[in-house]
């Protein structure tokens, strides 16, 4: 989640984490020119950045010259979700989730993104569920919705001063109105685009609660989902949600 700004920001490592999290979600190895037009940063500082990423194996280069993540990439997030337990303390509510013949997913919101560290269609085994879709921008996510409303309208204007909001245009004033009204009722409802777009089938929305004490994540149920139906989902999430943070 994102704090308040703070006067004592270290701007050196704001930009070697933006250098890392481009990285991280590259689809291969990239060079640092092209990194660096990405960033909007200058090619020899993310050069100098990812040569010192490299050097603790963090990062690695390639025979082509680019990056890729390194081994350490990998232990850190290891280590990460290990000491976090969120993964491994909600598998057993996620699999349960499954009853509903819906997507379930798991995901956490960084900036504007939100990232899936579970996205289970029906069916589908938790091994294949995990870490199986990457980025997604906060707004137009259930789970994005629900965790952006847990922060301030402060924080949120922050985020998005002054620049398109996906779902929003500019229109910042409804995207508080939308982040109020989820605050009041306690989830988010959030018509989605699925995943596999079906012609002439109904639309799909996104039913999620915000998870943990202060809340971290999010888990959702999406598909298919009736007005009708709304309260029944809300409240088997709620249901999940509460086993969840027990085991935290």
């Amino acid at each position: 989640m994102k704090s308040t700004p703070s006067t004592q920001v270290n701007q050196s490592i704001i930009d070697g984490m933006s250098v890392l999290q481009s990285l991280a979600v590259a689809t291969g190895p990239v060079g640092g020119a092209e990194l660096a037009k990405t960033l909007q940063m200058e090619p020899t500082k993310v050069n100098r950045l990812l040569k010192t990423l490299a050097s603790i194996g963090i990062t690695q280069q390639t025979t082509g010259r680019k990056y890729q993540p390194g081994p350490g990439m990998h232990v850190l997030a290891t280590q990460a979700l290990y000491a976090s337990g969120l993964l491994r303390n909600s598998l057993q509510e996620l699999e349960a989730l499954s009853y509903y013949g819906r997507n379930v997913a798991l995901g956490v919101l960084w900036n504007h993104s939100v990232s899936f560290l579970y996205h289970a269609r029906p069916g589908m085994a938790s091994s294949e569920a995990i870490g199986r879709i990457g980025l997604k921008e906060a707004t137009t996510s259930g789970i994005g919705m629900v965790l952006l409303a847990d922060l301030s309208d402060e924080q949120v204007i922050a985020l998005y001063h002054d620049q398109d909001i996906p779902g929003f245009g500019r229109d910042l004033d409804k995207l508080l109105r939308q982040l109020a009204e989820i605050r009041k009722q306690g989830y988010a409802r959030v018509q989605v685009t699925p995943e596999l777009p079906i012609a002439n089938s109904k639309p799909s929305h996104t039913i999620a609660v915000a998870v943990g004490q202060p809340v971290g994540s999010a888990i959702a149920l999406s598909g298919w989902i009736s007005p009708h139906d709304t309260a029944e989902i809300v409240q088997e999430l709620n249901k999940a949600k509460k086993s969840i943070e027990a085991k935290l």
